[in-house]
């Protein structure tokens, strides 16, 4: 059963940091591309940044180039995100995802 488990996310106010993981299991991680999207309270979902199997690759969104920063632990089957500079506008649901589809999200909310 393939697993995609986020976490990390709470309350900071603007200007502030906070690291996302996402925990990986029941499927060859290294393999896999992966993704963070997020979704604000009625706005339609975005990809924030992907990264591929290896790590060497990556890509960010307009809105998050600069501020935040997409790696990934092979050995530990683990996807992160970084995340500085944080705006209100950042306020969201993050999920990891790949191929396979979207985990449990984490909510941040971003505020002063």
């Amino acid at each position: 059963e393939v697993q995609l488990q986020a976490s990390g996310g709470g309350l900071v106010q603007p200007g502030g940091s906070l690291r996302l993981s996402c925990a990986a299991s029941g499927f060859i991680f290294s393999t896999y591309a992966m993704s963070w999207v997020r979704q604000a309270p009625g706005k339609v979902l975005e990809v924030v940044s992907t990264i591929d199997g290896s790590g060497g690759t990556t890509n960010y969104a307009d809105s998050v180039k600069g501020r935040f920063t997409i790696s990934r632990d092979n050995a530990k089957n683990t996807l992160y995100l970084q995340m500085n500079s944080l705006k209100p506008e950042d306020t969201a649901v993050y999920y990891c995802r790949n191929a396979y589809g979207r985990g449990q999200g984490t909510l941040v909310t971003v505020s002063s």
